[in-house]
């Protein structure tokens, strides 16, 4: 039995028909660049996840860029940044001038440790980019005490956790600012590109809205200098058709992790952690084993996709050398890098999908 690491064309043929139309009435309506349908998206997302107001944005590293600025960020200034994450939650911090400082991270939830956070800062830093890696919320009470005590501005990257909540609270509404990714392979994905800001302060939210369009609070009036950021027309459309469908596709997730957990056997495997404080909306399920590479090379063999999600920490990275740091700086994420495979996870899979990725996993 053949389980790819994902397959998004059974998504996208079970919703054809109501995406289509709603395609179709943006096309005729020449809605092609923010427009109704990218603000009815904006306010449907708000409502669905309890934020005051939104911004739609052309994908998910130019809200974090936007953050960036907005927590006024420069050359001279620090900001932490899990090691362990997309390049594009550093990259947010370079474009502003200021520097990212790396954090290790959990070895449960593999998000950036919390206890970690306190040493790593200087009086150079200036704020922190929190990422709810794989769907999983991070440690946000102890996070937010700590940023408070230094006066830090703090940016949560959602980009793989759309629809988490921690404590009850959806992720985003905790920081000073908060940014989502609607990538083709996020568990709520456009068509393209897209991305999404929230904030609930109403200064940070209205230099959000200037900078997103030009840096213009009115046409062809530009109050500082700005981007091209607006979400199109088409990717609102295509997002409102998915939205409704979300809960049931996070649930589906969940359902299968749930099975993984129970039934995955596999001696010295380390399966992802459960926590009390919020439940993860499983973006990846990722296992770690000592012989990762063997393990995927048996599960390529009995055609279970799998992927390295993610192969080299952030501070390894080329564009990164020039910080200084060394082999062994940062080890619970450097372990993870080596250990780490990431099995399927997306809503449609079968039942007998789940249970061939179980059967090979545990036939290693």
């Amino acid at each position: 039995m053949k389980v790819p690491f994902l397959d998004l064309s059974i998504q996208h043929k079970a919703i054809r028909e109501d995406a289509l139309a709603a395609l179709a009435a943006t096309y005729d309506a020449t809605r092609f660049c923010l427009g109704k349908d990218v603000e009815d998206f904006e306010k449907n997302f708000s409502a669905t996840f309890g934020h005051s107001r939104a911004l739609g944005m052309n994908s998910g590293t130019s809200p974090l860029h936007v953050a960036a600025i907005c927590g006024g960020f420069g050359p001279g200034d620090e900001v932490l940044v899990p090691t362990f994450t997309f390049i594009s939650s550093a990259w947010c911090i370079s474009y502003t001038g200021a520097t990212p400082r790396f954090v290790d991270i959990e070895e449960g939830t593999l998000n950036m440790d919390p206890e970690k956070i306190e040493a790593a800062i200087t009086p150079k830093t200036k704020g922190m980019v929190v990422v709810h890696l794989f769907g999983q919320p991070a440690r946000m009470d102890e996070i937010m005490a700590i940023a408070r005590k230094h006066n830090l501005f703090v940016i949560e990257d959602c980009a793989q956790a759309v629809g988490a909540r921690y404590k009850g609270a959806p992720v985003g509404t905790i920081g000073d600012a908060g940014t989502f990714s609607f990538y083709p392979t996020k568990n709520l994905g456009g068509c393209g590109e897209g991305g999404l800001f929230v904030s609930g302060r109403d200064d940070v939210f209205e230099k959000a809205r200037i900078l997103r369009v030009h840096g213009s609070s009115r046409r062809y009036h530009h109050d500082m200098v700005g981007f091209n950021y607006r979400m199109d027309g088409f990717q609102g459309a295509v997002l409102n058709v998915k939205l409704p469908r979300l809960a049931a596709w996070n649930a589906r997730r969940q359902a299968i992790a749930k099975r993984y957990m129970a039934e995955i056997k596999l001696a010295d495997v380390i399966m992802p952690q459960v926590v009390d404080y919020g439940a993860s909306v499983y973006h990846q399920f990722t296992i770690r084993h000592p012989r990762r590479d063997a393990l995927r090379e048996h599960l390529a063999k009995r055609e279970v996709g799998t992927d390295l999600i993610y192969p080299v920490a952030l501070h390894q990275q080329a564009c990164y050398a020039g910080l200084g740091y060394k082999a062994g700086s940062l080890p619970v994420a450097e372990k993870a890098c080596a250990t780490c495979v990431s099995l399927p996870i997306f809503p449609e899979l079968t039942d007998e999908q789940v249970g061939h990725v179980i059967e090979s996993v545990n036939t290693f």
